[in-house]
């Protein structure tokens, strides 16, 4: 059994505003499940498909208060490219953020509703990615989240290090997942976390329990929901959605 990464989870004071940046900031499409949820996915894009992480943002009247410890990397295909992009992703509400970044060559920025994200630069390892190069975890130990999240799903290691880790789908397809080495401490609930989902056929139950033997704990929300809440061995927050 294997999980996948199929989405992230972004929490918004405004699901439909903060929705309609990030589609004309990557292209993609907007649909809706239900009232204060809006979804992002390529257009034509037919769900799951590691060609692409999607996003849900879902409605949340709790204020940002800290750096996100999730954020995406989107990816550029020269330097021209970068330029243009953060010109009109500012032209869409987006402003410069530092994050202590320093002198870097490429761009962070903040969406308007203060979640950070980075505008690369032109990097050959991210050709072919689409928009997203890739969901970027901050974490004290990237080897030991790599072997829980290369375990945990079935994305291929491509290169660990004391200060960074990275994934991908096994089909060589779509963005990255990547564990950067920060001295930031996990405070509060992170307002981005990922989503995996088991394939068809496979047991909610028994995935939730091979995930938990690799060093997930399980997380009780308190409500009934069909979907399972764990947290990696970092204490990060994701959702094991039901198999499809």
């Amino acid at each position: 059994m294997a999980t996948r990464l199929v989405q992230i989870n972004m929490k918004a004071r405004d699901d439909a505003a903060l929705g309609g940046f990030w589609a004309q900031a990557l292209g993609w499409g907007v649909s809706s499940e239900g009232p204060g949820v809006t979804n992002l996915e390529p257009e034509g894009f037919v769900y799951p498909d590691p060609v692409a992480v999607c996003v849900d943002l879902i409605v949340s009247a709790e204020p940002k208060t800290v750096k996100n410890r999730v954020h995406v990397d989107l990816a550029t295909t020269s330097t021209e490219h970068q330029a243009e992009l953060v010109a009109r992703l500012k032209d869409l509400g987006a402003t410069a953020a530092d994050v202590g970044q320093g002198d870097v060559p490429w761009t962070v920025l903040s969406d308007p509703e203060g979640n950070e994200f980075c505008v690369l630069d032109p990097r050959p390892i991210y050709q072919g990615t689409g928009p997203v190069a890739a969901v970027v975890v901050d974490c004290a130990d990237p080897r030991a989240m790599a072997r829980f999240w290369s375990e945990a799903t079935d994305w291929t290691l491509h290169e660990v290090t004391d200060q960074g880790a990275r994934l991908r789908s096994a089909k060589g397809v779509g963005p990255y997942l990547e564990f950067i080495r920060t001295p930031d401490v996990k405070s509060g609930w992170n307002r981005v976390h990922l989503d995996v989902r088991p394939y068809p056929g496979d047991d909610l139950e028994a995935e939730a329990a091979r995930l938990r033997s690799l060093g997930a704990t399980p997380i009780d929300l308190g409500q009934s929901v069909p979907w399972r809440v764990l947290a990696d061995p970092e204490g990060n927050e994701f959702c094991l959605l039901t198999p499809s």
